[in-house]
């Protein structure tokens, strides 16, 4: 009975082939003869990313039945066992008997719904299929806990919400003019982008503003319960939900769980403070936030810093939290703190330096600091002019980098100070600079 159901989703999912979706900035390696992981938040696109993929094996002449996509979220395959999951390769030896295995593309969407699944994948691996795609929308397929079970074979693609180019595309914003107009719809759909609305794939295709909200509570909701509480065990809800809230408001500052403890410990409150230590790394686990540390070149001054924390989506805050009067600097230096994760390379750190003065990020790559930032909504204010720029000047000093560069709202220029080459760039513009901080 199970292999019947097997047939038919394969069967329908090779009907829908190609796919109508858009296309994503990041792309899935083909024929690379690994096992491809694809962890992120929770409707950040994962499937979709699967999806593209398959669309270009189809260009270059892939056969649709040579594409094997099974849907574990299929109520019918709830019930399925690990002892069952051979029946996935029966069923489809059953359904294309001249197709050697070996010569498949197999994608595995939500297969952590059935316990013992990595372990299926690794003999796949091993003894059918060389090209296997994973992803899945739940905390056990987190990037730790993947290495661990796929015992180091995967190759892992890190997949975020929209970027600032990719949502220009969902929009239909043109990135590619030089037209005044064009450039003026370009900074007002970045506006928008940076502090009206979320970035994840199906909200930016919601049109209606209250379907907007209720996806972004739906999506916060199951976080809390699914991602963290259930998969973590974590039995106090209420407080897990306040605490993820005080770490919200206090994006892009240095964040002191010991403080927070001690504030809610101050009003009466109950809760263990190494629960909130671990509840912290599981927030940053599950993706729903980034972590920063401090820079430092000694390791031990660098861990016993305290950490910035950025929100996964600036939407997903909005609609969390009440609307706070500074919140068009915290959601710029959020967005940036976003998309310089999405750039990073796998040898690349990000830190924020604090010393006499503060810059927002260091971009390290090796042993090499590569690039200073500061980010501001705008410079207009002297004195807020000049701490951005003590701020870049004190940090060039520490890391030795005279990579210097503020990203603001809509001010564009270059000066030098202190015969330091200080570049001021607007964020749109800086956010469509797809390889700035690379070699």
């Amino acid at each position: 009975m199970k292999k019947d159901i097997i047939k038919s989703l394969i069967a329908i999912k090779q009907s829908e082939i190609p796919f109508d979706v858009i296309d994503r900035d990041v792309k899935l390696p083909l024929n690379r003869k690994k096992i491809i992981t694809i962890p992120g938040v929770r409707r950040c696109g994962k499937s979709t990313l699967m999806e593209i993929a398959i669309n270009s094996l189809i260009e270059e002449g892939v056969p649709r039945e040579n594409i094997l996509w099974l849907g574990f979220d299929d109520e019918r395959l709830v019930n399925m066992s690990s002892d069952e999951l051979n029946d996935v390769i029966t069923a489809y030896m059953e359904m294309y008997p001249n197709t050697p295995i070996k010569e498949v593309h197999l994608f595995l969407d939500e297969i952590q719904l059935i316990e013992g699944w990595e372990y299926f994948v690794l003999r796949l691996y091993k003894s059918y299929c060389k090209n296997i795609y994973v992803c899945g929308s739940n905390a056990t397929m987190l990037s730790t806990e993947l290495a661990s079970a796929l015992r180091g074979y995967p190759l892992e693609f890190e997949t975020y919400p929209l970027s600032f180019n990719e949502y220009c595309r969902f929009k239909n914003v043109n990135t590619q003019s030089f037209t005044e107009q064009e450039q003026i719809k370009v900074r007002m759909a970045f506006d928008a982008y940076c502090c009206k609305e979320s970035s994840f794939p199906e909200v930016v295709l919601t049109e209606s503003k209250t379907e907007q909200l209720k996806l972004l509570h739906a999506y916060f909701d199951t976080m809390i319960l699914k991602d963290l509480a259930e998969h973590y065990k974590v039995s106090n809800i209420a407080m897990l939900r306040y605490f993820i809230k005080r770490i919200m408001a206090n994006l892009t500052k240095p964040t002191s769980i010991n403080a927070i403890y001690k504030d809610i410990r101050s009003q009466g409150l109950k809760v263990n403070r190494d629960d909130l230590y671990l509840w912290a790394n599981y927030m940053c686990s599950i993706f729903m936030f980034l972590k920063i540390s401090k820079y430092d070149r000694s390791l031990v001054k660098e861990q016993k810093s305290l950490d910035k924390y950025y929100c996964i989506d600036n939407g997903l805050r909005s609609a969390v939290l009440l609307p706070q009067s500074d919140d068009q600097g915290k959601k710029l230096e959020n967005a940036v703190a976003l998309e310089l994760y999405r750039r990073r390379e796998p040898w690349d750190k990000i830190y924020y330096y604090q010393g006499h003065t503060e810059c927002d990020f260091v971009v390290q790559r090796e042993s090499t600091v590569t690039e200073l930032i500061q980010v501001t909504w705008d410079m207009t204010n002297p004195d807020t002019r000049q701490r951005e720029i003590n701020g870049l000047l004190d940090a060039a000093q520490a890391t030795g980098c005279h990579s210097l560069t503020i990203i603001t709202q809509n001010e564009e220029t270059t000066f030098t100070e202190n015969e330091q080459t200080i570049c001021v760039i607007p964020a749109w513009k800086w956010m469509l600079m797809r390889n700035l901080t690379k070699e």
